[in-house]
C-alpha cells in the first residue's frame, strides 16, 4: 500500500492554504467486499482533483414575473484522471479486479474520506469528513507512460464528520455523530 507522505501532515498552515493540504483518500482495504480498513491518499500523477458538487438546482418564473428557487441537493462525483496503476498499491489491485470481473452495484462500493490538514494536529487528529462512496473504472489501458485505470468517484449518503490521525491511519466519527 502506499505510504501516507507524513511530512505534509507535520506542517502547520497559515493564510493562504495550498492545495496539498486537502487530502482526498479512498477506503481501498474496504473495496470489492474487503474487510479491512485501509486508507490510500490520492495524488500520485495527479495535477488536478476536484470534488464537483453537481446541485440539482431550478428556477421558476411564474406568469406574475416572481422568480422561485428551489435547491434538492447535490449529486458529488469525482474525477481520478489520469491514475496510473502500481504494484504496491491495494487501490490499484481492487481496480483491476473490478475491471476483471466487471464488477458492478455494491462490489463497488467503499468510503471516501477528506481531510482538512489546516484544522488540527498530529496528536489530536485533522478535521476530516467521511462518506460512502462507489469507485467506477473508466476505463484501462493508456500509453507509453504507463498503464492507466483512470476512475470516477461518485458520492452517495450522509457526510460524517470526525477526525483522521496519520499516525493511526483511523478515522473516529465526532461523539455526536457516533451517538446518532
Amino acid at each position: 500500500m502506499k505510504k501516507l507522505n507524513l511530512q505534509l501532515f507535520a506542517e502547520k498552515v497559515e493564510g493562504k492554504i495550498d492545495r496539498k493540504y486537502m487530502a482526498h483518500m479512498i477506503d481501498s482495504g474496504s473495496l470489492c467486499h474487503g474487510e479491512a480498513e485501509g486508507w490510500e491518499i490520492l495524488g500520485d500523477d495527479l495535477e488536478e482533483y476536484s470534488v464537483d458538487l453537481n446541485p440539482d438546482t431550478e428556477s421558476v418564473q411564474n406568469i406574475l414575473g416572481q422568480t422561485t428557487f428551489k435547491h434538492n441537493g447535490y449529486e458529488a462525483s469525482s474525477e481520478a484522471d489520469p491514475y496510473y496503476a502500481r504494484t504496491d498499491s491495494v487501490l490499484s489491485t481492487k481496480l483491476q479486479e473490478i475491471i476483471d470481473h466487471r464488477y458492478k452495484d455494491d462490489s463497488c462500493k467503499t468510503s471516501a474520506l477528506e481531510v482538512h490538514m489546516w484544522e488540527g494536529d498530529e496528536t489530536a487528529g485533522y478535521t476530516a469528513w467521511k462518506q460512502e462512496c462507489y469507485v467506477i473504472p473508466t476505463s484501462y489501458g493508456g500509453d507509453t507512460s504507463g498503464y492507466q485505470i483512470p476512475f470516477t468517484v461518485n458520492y452517495v449518503g450522509e457526510r460524517v464528520k470526525g477526525k483522521y490521525v496519520p499516525k493511526t491511519k483511523k478515522f473516529t466519527p465526532d461523539e455526536a455523530a457516533a451517538m446518532a
